[in-house]
């Protein structure tokens, strides 16, 4: 009977254990884009990807103006079940896309790709910037400009123009999301993205140490020493009256014995109890 429970026991640990690692996998699935950026010239390729290491099987699909849901390979696309290449994208392909579990119940998060039918593109992260993090933006024309001048916005209002056309956006927070675009002049203005800022994991910060043991030990050594010091000098200032020969000698030695001892003990009491406490 014992060694019956003791198997059943085992069997639903390593059940518990399983199902807590196929949950972990499971939520690992994200989506990568190469080359990695929100927006493209039509003619361009991008290769998607899902990144998952559990066997439950991962499609991707789309949403664009034209159609819903559609999925890579039978109706957009050539992929494999985990990846999917676009050759040649046009700006009707323009939207989101993601990776979904072949039953429908999970799915990754989503990106948004524009492709432009003219001939400039913001280069910006087509996955959220982490909260605290530098965001660097580019204006890229497909022509190279004789000025590479541009000219940014966020939400329709100018942030500001870069004569290098790079800008750089330093500790992003959430008032950081919004529409983003930029223009360079005599070539034509970008499509907006959309940026999203993601919130900085929270870290469990380890409490500062109890600095109530340190200071009391300081105190106690600092009251004990005297004793030390004077029965030291008592010691070498008459080595043979201290042996017993001086009655007084000897009483004023035992008093000093007596009183660090008692002072060592109540050292140690404390130094019990301040471990005991931290313990706890």
């Amino acid at each position: 009977m014992s060694c019956s429970c003791r198997m059943e026991g085992t069997s639903v640990q390593m059940l518990l254990a399983l199902s807590s690692l196929l949950c972990c996998t499971t939520n690992q699935i994200g989506l990568t884009v190469s080359p990695s950026r929100s927006q493209f010239f039509r003619g361009e390729s991008v290769t998607l990807k899902c990144e998952d290491h559990s066997s439950a099987g991962w499609t991707l699909r789309r949403n664009t103006s034209h159609e819903t849901r559609t999925l890579c390979g039978s109706e957009w696309g050539s992929g494999d079940g985990l990846s999917c290449r676009i050759s040649y994208m046009y700006p009707a392909e323009s939207g989101v896309y993601w990776c979904e579990s072949r039953g429908g119940g999970a799915s990754s998060i989503s990106v948004n790709i524009s492709v432009s039918g003219g001939s400039v593109i913001l280069q910006s992260p087509v996955l959220p910037v982490m909260e605290g993090h530098d965001l660097t933006l580019s204006c890229q024309s497909q022509t190279p400009p004789s000025k590479p001048s541009a000219a940014f916005y966020k939400d329709g209002s100018l942030i500001r123009t870069e004569p290098t056309g790079h800008m750089t956006l330093q500790h992003v927070s959430r008032s950081d999301e919004g529409l983003y675009k930029c223009h360079i002049s005599a070539h034509g203005e970008s499509p907006s993205s959309w940026i999203s800022v993601s919130e900085k994991p929270r870290t469990t910060e380890a409490p500062p140490p109890a600095l109530g043991l340190e200071l009391r030990v300081l105190l106690h050594l600092l009251v004990i020493s005297p004793f030390f010091i004077s029965t030291l000098l008592l010691v070498s200032l008459c080595p043979q009256r201290a042996s017993g020969s001086d009655p007084s000698v000897s009483m004023v030695m035992t008093q000093h014995s007596h009183a660090e001892q008692g002072l060592a003990e109540d050292y140690d009491d404390i130094i019990t109890s301040e471990t005991t406490e931290h313990q706890f």
